[in-house]
């Protein structure tokens, strides 16, 4: 058990890459990070360089993806919200790459309680200001006091534990998720983490991206309204 809990402590550690002369330390998580940004943006600009009329089985399958995402979206947010259909979009993709990437042999970065932590900051500030935008701050500040002022605090608590929630939600599944895994490779290194694999690192993975960003869809909704 004391080898199992340092190799397990060593494997949570986010490990510094690499360092600079005046920013220090740069993280696993960043270099991951952009790493997956960088693959991401060559991937889908290559791929839609040369679009055809006629679609061939790549530009099929992304068009595919992203009607599925583009309709996804505006079934919740509706017209009055279709402008944050591409956050949403880009945010899902870059989380399901990030929970996907332990499968090549890369540390997650929502492994890493800073990455999920601005995530859920840009998203919580992407809800306020949709709301500001569609209220105008007049009445984004006297929604507040709605359905009556005595629950001013509580709303006003709410814009802290929403992001809060929403990081913490994501960075949870995903550490608790690399844990299990680990372990089980500790104990049982042959055959059965493999088999497991499909459910912790895919399924969790890509269901963990899912919330995340319907959480932060039905928040738009909300706020809009």
């Amino acid at each position: 058990m004391d080898r199992i809990s340092e190799e397990l402590l060593g494997s949570l550690d986010n490990k510094i890459a690499f360092t600079l002369p005046l920013l220090g330390g740069v993280p696993a998580s960043v270099v991951t990070t952009w790493v997956l940004i960088g693959l991401a943006a060559l991937f889908f600009g290559l791929c839609s360089r040369n679009f055809k009329v006629v679609p061939g089985r790549m530009q099929s399958a992304i068009e595919l993806l992203m009607d599925f995402l583009h309709d996804f979206f505006y079934g919740i947010l509706g017209e009055e919200g279709k402008g944050y259909i591409p956050y949403l979009c880009t945010t899902i993709i870059f989380i399901a790459l990030s929970n996907l990437c332990g499968l090549i042999g890369l540390t997650p970065p929502t492994k890493d309680l800073n990455v999920t932590a601005g995530l859920a900051l840009i998203s919580i500030v992407l809800i306020e200001f949709s709301g500001i935008h569609k209220k105008g701050w007049k009445k984004w500040l006297k929604s507040f006091a709605e359905p009556v002022p005595l629950i001013a605090p509580i709303n006003v608590l709410e814009v802290v534990i929403r992001p809060l929630s929403l990081c913490m939600r994501l960075f949870g599944n995903v550490l608790g998720s690399f844990v299990v895994m680990e372990l089980i490779k500790l104990v049982v290194p042959v055959g059965v983490p493999v088999a497991l694999s499909l459910y912790f690192d895919v399924f969790d993975g890509l269901i963990q991206a899912y919330v995340f960003v319907f959480l932060t869809s039905l928040f738009i909704k909300e706020a809009i309204e």
